[in-house]
């Protein structure tokens, strides 16, 4: 089985479909050193330059909610990371996984309106950063219920 890899303060932790090999308390983690905030940040970096194409029309519409989606995928990660509880840091991480499945809504139908050409590499990376912050949320539940 593959498994993906994140970062916790430097150190690699595995994380597959049993959830993560080694449990610690995370609390006020520095979110800058983790693979979860790194791959959604390059995330809304694309999602900005695909978004650069659309028509002009769609600036109000579409391309924000598309660009304010992506972004709030690192920023509820970011936010989350620097709470008081791995309880709060959960909540947030799920946050970020809604962000998630709303960008994925909202790039299909920028595929079905023709907005975007070839759309199964983004999404293939939004699935796979979707893999890793629950990867992330399965460790941080193991800490708060070990």
């Amino acid at each position: 089985m593959r498994c993906e890899k994140f970062r916790v303060n430097g150190e690699v932790l595995r994380v597959n479909c049993e959830g993560i090999t080694d449990h610690k308390t995370i609390i006020n983690m520095d979110h800058k050193k983790l693979d979860a905030w790194k791959y959604s940040m390059d995330l809304v970096e694309r999602i900005y330059k695909i978004t650069s194409s659309f028509p002009k029309s769609e600036v109000y519409g579409l391309t924000s909610q598309i660009r304010r989606s992506a972004v709030s995928v690192p920023s509820n990660i970011a936010e989350g990371a620097a709470r008081d509880s791995n309880k709060e840091y959960h909540r947030f991480l799920n946050i970020s996984l809604g962000s998630l499945s709303e960008l994925e809504t909202q790039l299909m139908i920028a595929v079905r309106l023709n907005y975007i050409n070839d759309s199964d590499n983004i999404l293939v990376d939004l699935i796979n950063l979707r893999k890793i912050i629950i990867g992330l949320k399965k460790y941080i539940k193991k800490s708060i219920n070990p």
